[in-house]
């Protein structure tokens, strides 16, 4: 028997069955009926926990209803006849195909489908088992504006509105259903208000068939695409062409109810621009013939002209300008009452769905954004004018507030080239739907999370201007997060369409959010909307465990078919895959990485520079120079000859601005030199110069297998093993050769700890481990430290640390 591949279903709510609440039991459901089709079961007839063997005799059963009883609670004793008998009345529920039910999801709040299948699966000795007789149902998704993509463009809705889907399906098993739910066309204010601007709700369906959720849009997820829709005409024509009516169809796909999209041959970075046949509409409408379009425009017009009146007539103005291809006036009649070939007349007159005006414009902007330039982030005169507002008018005090590190530059100095490949990378990733890594190196303040921060923000701008493909951006730094497996419940988090303001942090196991997260990611349940995920894993060195478990995982997903999510992965060693990471996890690192060199002389320059330049913007009058150009030269080339830190370049000149605020004069290269000399005498450095010769070489072979390992914990045996080996290279002809024992270098540990230089592994958990299992970190600033030993020890000290 040939299998049927399984079809991925990631444009869909993830379905949980355990989170049903109340007696909602499968075994509670029976059919109704006989059965109207019988077949060889397929992989598509199964749930995600079950198997196909190529040699199952299994057959499925289709039905077009079933019925719901539910127990029955015991009768107090003080109870009527009369009133037990109406509570036995209500313990009943049919579900028939068509319905549009609630169903348990990940969050709390339920979502929303139409049942557009039902079936079982039995086996060849139609035996009594339970588990191979339950009920099996296809469900065709709507989607709630909470499940959408966070960035996307925002549009206004009704309070209890939700969007079709374009073809999302999922099979389920009939105990996910919670109970029926209405869905109506009709808006639930007057045709003549506008919906109030993005006002959400915290209820958003209820089993109370008095209220009703409106549908009038369906909505491709994944490109943000949002399309006129008839909901009452699209379920009457899908009942129609279901096969359990009778009519010509395939049995247990749900295709009837797919929303057929016209799209184009024209392309952009690899993917299909759905967009509607202007002309074929046209005619239709000269014609008289257009009972068959989705869109009502009885219904409709007044909502479009309320919303969005500016995009309709930019779209009627664009349409006149648009080139038309040459067809005659018979094939486009033609065309427009039979759009599907004519062996399938059970799709005659069905028409294609056309987008709202405001997705119309967004599609030719992103046409012509094609041809034009990657866009740049906002230029530093916009950035100025904004921090106008709250900085003070003294110079000195505007550049102390600029030049300190924690200032966000909108602008990025010397780093346009890595800032073009970051963005054109990650925008392609978005644009074609696809997974990928993005492996970004250097050393620490060079600019790589300044650069990738400025790529998000253009790309949130972009997707909120409806430019480019929503997605959704999660943030991991490794060093703000208790340990690497705490990662999996940020990234569920974000997928799972948890609204963290009202309902708090969303409170699940590592484990649980692992297993989550595999499940969504393999295509066996799907999270909210499909949509494209963005995650930067900031501080990657952090995330590194033994087993590299975490890592693998997070560069894994992205190889997956139909995962769509795009890692952007800054670490702090560009050799770290090739020598931390094992094969499997190089393996599915991909091919793009970007690194990033140490800033230059005349770079660090410009740097500073140009923040100077916009601390002044906004000042009246002549405004003094805070500090010279020959003070900045030499702290930029004190700088570039030890580490190239941006980061540094700029502490300096703001303390040397600091120095002379006082004095109300600019900051001379003697200003720059005395701050130099401050910090080179820091009590960090003042600490290290007294500490003995085996305290320097512990801390150095520290910073060794820090570097060799590529993160920042270390068990104490390969301390002590580094130590070892240092002591033959790093010891002159003043200091002992003689190898410590175990003991001594335990007491060398201990004065270390006693001043807090170094931090060890402590706890429970430490306490069972041995001695040598116990895991080190240095507790001092690492640039620190090698400049400090470098000094005291001298030229073979810079060589074994490698300090140039």
């Amino acid at each position: 028997m040939a299998l049927t591949p399984r079809r991925s279903r990631r444009f869909q709510p993830n379905v949980f069955a355990n989170a049903i609440p109340g007696p909602s039991l499968s075994h509670n459901d029976l059919w109704q009926g006989k059965p109207l089709h019988t077949r060889g079961s397929t992989r598509e007839d199964l749930l995600d926990d079950e198997e196909l063997e190529e040699e199952d005799p299994r057959h499925t059963n289709f039905y077009d209803q079933f019925v719901r009883r539910r127990p029955v609670r015991q009768q107090p004793s003080g109870r009527s006849k009369k009133s037990s008998q109406s509570s036995t009345d209500k313990t009943s529920e049919v579900f028939r195909v068509g319905d549009t039910v609630l169903l348990a999801t990940n969050v709390k709040k339920p979502s929303v489908g139409v049942l557009v299948g039902m079936w079982e699966v039995t086996g060849a000795d139609d035996d009594d088992d339970e588990a191979s007789k339950r009920v099996r149902v296809k469900v065709h998704w709507f989607l709630r504006p909470s499940e959408l993509a966070k960035l996307r463009a925002k549009r206004d809705h009704y309070e209890n509105e939700i969007y079709f889907s374009i073809d999302a399906t999922a099979t389920l098993a009939s105990s996910a259903i919670i109970s029926h739910c209405s869905v109506s066309g009709t808006p639930p204010l007057d045709a003549d208000a506008a919906p109030p601007a993005s006002k959400r709700t915290r209820t958003l369906v209820t089993a109370d068939h008095g209220v009703p959720v409106y549908c009038a849009l369906a909505v491709n997820a994944r490109l943000g695409i949002f399309y006129d829709f008839d909901w009452e005409r699209h379920r009457e024509k899908a009942l129609s062409m279901a096969p359990e009516r009778g009519a010509i169809g395939e049995w247990g796909t749900g295709t009837a109810w797919v929303v057929p999209v016209q799209s184009d041959k024209r392309t952009r970075q690899g993917r299909d621009l759905a967009r509607v046949d202007e002309e074929e509409s046209s005619t239709d409408s000269e014609d008289g013939d257009n009972d068959d379009t989705f869109a009502d425009p009885n219904t409709r017009k007044s909502r479009r002209d309320a919303a969005t009146p500016s995009d309709s007539d930019a779209s009627a103005d664009e349409d006149d300008e648009r080139p038309v291809l040459p067809r005659t006036p018979s094939k486009k009649r033609k065309r427009a009452s039979t759009i599907t070939p004519r062996s399938t007349p059970r799709k005659r007159g069905v028409s294609y769905a056309q987008p709202t005006p405001h997705s119309k414009k967004a599609l030719r902007e992103r046409a012509k954004k094609a041809r034009r330039p990657v866009a740049r982030p906002p230029p530093p005169e916009l950035a100025a004018g904004m921090l106008d507002a709250r900085l003070p008018a003294d110079p000195w005090l505007r550049a102390m507030h600029i030049l300190h590190v924690a200032a966000r530059p909108e602008a990025l100095p010397c780093r346009d080239e890595e800032y073009g490949r970051v963005m054109r990378s990650v925008e392609e990733l978005i644009e074609e739907g696809s997974g990928g890594c993005v492996y970004i190196s250097g050393v620490p303040g060079t600019g790589k999370t300044a650069t990738v921060h400025a790529v998000v923000r253009e790309l949130k701008r972009m997707a909120e201007q409806n430019e480019t493909n929503p997605f959704t951006y999660v943030e991991i730094n490794g060093l703000r997060i208790p340990e690497p497996a705490a990662s999996y419940g940020v990234l569920w988090e974000a997928l799972s369409g948890h609204d963290t303001a009202s309902d708090g942090p969303l409170k699940i196991s590592s484990k649980e959010a692992l297993k989550n997260l595999t499940r969504h990611f393999g295509g066996r349940t799907a999270g909210p909307g499909g949509h494209a995920c963005v995650v930067l894993m900031d501080e990657l060195d952090q995330l590194m465990t033994a087993k590299q478990d975490v890592v693998y995982n997070f560069f894994n997903w992205p190889t997956l078919v139909g995962s769509k999510l795009v890692v952007i992965a800054v670490a702090n060693t560009m050799d770290l895959p090739e020598r931390v990471m094992s094969g499997r996890v190089r393996s599915r690192l991909g091919m793009i990485r970007i690194n990033f060199q140490p800033y230059t002389t005349p770079q660090l320059e410009k740097i500073v520079r140009s923040r100077l330049e916009s601390a002044k913007e906004g000042l009246r009058g002549d405004v003094p120079d805070v500090i010279s150009a020959d003070g900045i030269k030499f702290a930029a080339m004190k700088v570039s000859s030890v580490s190239g830190d941006a980061r540094r370049v700029l502490d300096i000149c703001r303390r040397s601005v600091e120095l002379v605020q006082p004095l109300k004069r600019a900051a001379r290269t003697e200003d720059v030199k005395e701050v130099i000399k401050v910090m080179q005498n820091s009590p960090t450095a003042a600490y290290m110069r007294d500490c003995s010769f085996h305290e320097r070489l512990m801390l150095a072979a520290l910073l060794k297998c820090i570097k060799k390992e590529g993160v920042e914990e270390i068990k104490w045996a390969d301390l002590q093993h580094q130590h070892y080996l240092y002591l033959g290279v790093l010891a002159s002809s003043t200091d002992s050769t003689r190898s410590p024992t175990a003991g001594e270098l335990a007491l060398v540990l201990d004065s270390l700890l006693a001043s807090r230089a170094l931090l060890i592994e402590e706890g429970a958990a430490a306490a069972k481990k041995l001695d040598g299992e116990r895991r080190v970190v240095l507790n001092l600033e690492q640039v620190e430290v090698e400049r400090v030993l470098s000094e005291v020890g001298g030229q073979r000290w810079k060589n074994a640390l490698g300090v140039s």
